[in-house]
């Protein structure tokens, strides 16, 4: 009986211990996962998403294999660890989903669908490969939130594709995505701009164009790759047309709108870095 006793003990014991080494776990996790999905702190870390294009086509590989029932995460499953934790091997990131998924499914649910909307629908560089001249050429880098002056201190909010042939009307401009046309004609920072909405929500804005290739309508869809206008320097002025306030070329914009109705700017660099090999060609001089 005694014995008995003994054994029950031990094993009660056992249960205490394990039960308390859970909880410490569990509360530890809950801890860094509240830290990771911070509103404020995640969305900052969206916003200025750091994702190499090897990145990107890695997590798309591990996705693109056969799933097993512990591995069965999508791309946008990885892409958020990765922004979140900076961890870049699978099983780091597979613990992060799983926890995600756990525990903060809202939150979780709410920024895949940021992600999805920035990259699912990237189907083409906005500025093809003259057929004609091979001095056209293009250049960019990492602009993103340097200052800007004109219309009082902020930060950039895109990237630009400078020309080296600095001739406006000169290279075209082609839809990244297909989507509809959601807004068209003169801002006064972004001269003649248009932009589209895709299919999963991202807004895609192209500014200071020289000139539109047709008389677009609100509503009206495009496709990705389809002509949308030519780069120039128009912008920087409440007066319609103004232009050679800054050299040619064409600023990419990338938008997501939040449940509060508001518009977040993402770092466009990183999804044209992606799109530098889905040039289409184009004859241009």
């Amino acid at each position: 009986m005694k014995n008995r006793k003994r054994v029950f003990l031990i094993m009660g014991f056992v249960l205490l211990v394990l039960a308390n080494v859970s909880l410490i776990s569990y509360c530890r996790d809950r801890g860094r996962l509240n830290s990771l999905l911070r509103t404020e702190d995640a969305m900052e870390k969206l916003r200025g998403q750091r994702v190499s294009p090897e990145i990107f086509k890695t997590f798309q590989k591990w996705t693109e294999k056969p799933k097993q029932k512990e591995d069965a995460f999508s791309l946008y499953d990885y892409l958020l660890s990765y922004l979140l934790t900076g961890e870049e091997e699978r099983k780091p990131l597979q613990w992060q989903v799983q926890r995600l998924k756990a525990y903060k499914k809202e939150q979780y649910r709410e920024y895949i669908g940021y992600l999805q909307a920035v990259w699912e629908d990237l189907k083409y560089f906005p500025v093809p490969v003259s057929t004609l001249n091979e001095s056209a050429q293009i250049s960019y880098y990492n602009s993103w939130m340097a200052p800007r002056t004109f219309g009082g201190q902020r930060g950039h909010e895109g990237t630009d594709l400078m020309a080296k042939i600095n001739e406006r009307g000169r290279y075209p401009v082609l839809s990244m995505t297909d989507g509809v046309v959601e807004k068209i004609g003169w801002l006064t920072k972004g001269g003649y701009r248009i932009g589209i909405r895709a299919p999963h929500g991202g807004y895609f804005y192209y500014a200071h164009l020289y000139d539109y290739a047709r008389k677009f309508q609100i509503g009206e869809p495009v496709r990705a790759g389809e002509l949308l206008g030519f780069m120039g320097d128009s912008g920087y002025s409440e007066i319609e047309g103004t232009v050679g306030k800054f050299d040619v070329h064409l600023h990419v914009g990338i938008y997501v709108d939040t449940p509060d109705g508001s518009e977040v700017s993402v770092n466009a660099f990183w999804p044209l870095t992606f799109l530098e090999e889905r040039k289409l060609a184009y004859p241009f001089y």
